[in-house]
């Protein structure tokens, strides 16, 4: 039997010397096997449970390690350590990942792509979990099951369908920022190094003063924007499935390490109260010629994971994860995924998922959590503070670290129904910032999904385009008469 003595014993994962790797144990030399090989079960069992439940979105992800580089002290409005000094350096963890493609999915497929960084802060861990959208598809999370729900396999035939994905869009009026952007030339990257990421939501900070301000986070590409037609991503599928995998990966091996300028938008607390916009509704954006991007850093990724499934697959983010002096706001799809990400990772990996190497802060930890599957760690320094309140040095709460009070008196009713030309405002002006080309890829793109679909859906969507403004409709129009979609004609 051939034996390569440079390499160390193969053993059980209990730390027994395996003597034979390559045949199973038998009665005799045609008998069956016997229960008694060990090394045999084991192996077989181990393979059965390699795989966890991938997640019922962006289940196909792109991962790197990096670093966060402070370029600007922000401690007069944010007391958060990570950005406490010019030249600060934080290790982070950033995931990309397209939204609706199963684990084994394409890369290059038309789809929202997660933009997910793990800062591993000397406070705890801060999780920005954003996309490559500045906006959503819509503003309350109990339509959220629903939207995923029409964007992915009908349960009867397991295929995915254009009418179940215009049915529930074009009910949802809201949803009309996001379908122009993701139906636009930005909405098919080539890959994640050549697209912006931004948290989307409006986050809150606050300095050691307790004043609170409100802000919107935004990870611009310094490679620039590089994107793929309909019929170079077709194209390149048949050749490359792995395409962004293959390119991020590629480019950091190469040394050629993909850098964001990491900036803000922002205001004080009690600005919000004479907006003419509401500011926490995700569908919309807060724009730049009112609040200026100011820059607060840089980000760049650096290293490539050595494990995929162990520092890829296993990262746990969620939106939850803050650390003193960042926090969250009224926004409606932001509290609802307070509660959703967290829980989703203790379904898929564990309820000590937090603790595993990818996702462990960098920090002193001290918590009460007990038992359950995977108790793998001791965050018990003291076995007789196993409760709180104690009298032998358990951990306890401080004070200090408290989030100062929202003013609440007019933000919880600005949730209040939005009437339909403050939905279409800013898309019309998304649409007419657009050069005649641009509108041409957009009502093709969108032309092209509506393949297949009964007309009164297609007709309900083109009113959400007419609304907009006639001449977003009409481009549409001209699309379906290209690809031979049809519709009623307008008389």
């Amino acid at each position: 039997m051939h034996h390569n003595p440079l390499g160390p014993v193969m053993t059980t994962s209990s730390g027994t010397p395996v003597a034979d790797n390559q045949h199973s144990l038998t009665v005799g030399a045609h008998g069956p096997l016997l229960w008694q090989d060990w090394p045999l079960m084991e192996k077989l069992a181990a393979f059965n449970r390699e795989r966890i439940p991938e997640r019922v979105v962006h289940a196909k992800g792109w991962g790197a390690w990096g670093t966060f580089t402070a370029t600007k002290d922000l401690s007069q409005f944010c007391r958060a350590s990570v950005f406490s000094a010019v030249g600060k350096k934080t290790p982070v963890l950033a995931r990309f990942s397209t939204a609706l493609g199963e684990s084994g999915a394409a890369d290059a497929e038309r789809d929202l792509r997660g933009f997910a960084v793990k800062f591993f802060t000397d406070e705890g861990n801060w999780d920005m979990v954003g996309s490559n959208s500045p906006v959503f598809f819509i503003r309350d999370p109990m339509k959220f099951p629903d939207l995923v729900h029409s964007q992915k396999r009908n349960p009867h035939d397991h295929l995915r369908s254009n009418t179940a994905y215009w049915d529930f869009l074009s009910l949802c009026p809201e949803s009309m920022h996001q379908i122009t952007f993701l139906m636009g030339e930005r909405g098919l990257p080539a890959s994640p190094r050549f697209m912006n990421g931004y948290g989307g939501h409006t986050f809150s900070i606050w300095n050691v003063r307790g004043e609170r301000f409100w802000v919107k986070f935004h990870f611009k590409s310094q490679q620039g924007h590089k994107t793929l037609t309909n019929a170079q991503a077709c194209a390149l599928v048949g050749e490359d499935r792995e395409s962004c995998q293959r390119d991020l990966y590629g480019a950091i091996e190469a040394g050629q390490y993909p850098r964001w300028t990491v900036s803000i938008q922002w205001m004080p607390e009690q600005d919000a109260m004479a907006a003419r916009a509401n500011l926490f509704d995700a569908t919309k954006v807060w724009p730049q010629g009112d609040h200026p991007l100011i820059e607060i850093g840089e980000l760049e990724l650096n290293r490539n994971p050595q494990n995929y499934f162990a520092e890829v697959e296993q990262a746990a983010f969620s939106p939850a994860n803050v650390v003193p002096g960042i926090g969250f706001s009224p926004d409606r799809i932001l509290q609802g995924r307070l509660l959703a990400y967290a829980d989703a990772q203790r379904h898929r990996i564990g309820t000590h998922y937090n603790a595993l190497p990818v996702n462990a802060p960098r920090c002193p930890v001290a918590h009460g959590h007990q038992d359950g599957a995977m108790r793998f760690f001791d965050n018990v320094s003291n076995p007789a503070a196993y409760y709180e309140p104690n009298s032998f040095g358990g951990p306890t709460a401080n004070a200090a670290f408290r989030e100062p009070p929202w003013v609440v008196d007019r933000l919880v009713d600005r949730h209040a129904p939005i009437d339909g030309q403050e939905d279409h405002a800013q898309v019309c002006a998304l649409f007419r910032r657009m050069s005649e080309r641009q509108r041409q890829a957009l009502a093709s793109n969108i032309a092209h999904s509506m393949k297949g679909v009964p007309v009164f859906i297609v007709d309900r969507a083109l009113a959400n385009f007419d609304a907009v403004t006639l001449a977003y409709g009409n481009a549409v129009r001209a699309a379906l008469q290209v690809c031979g979609v049809a519709y009623t004609p307008t008389i």
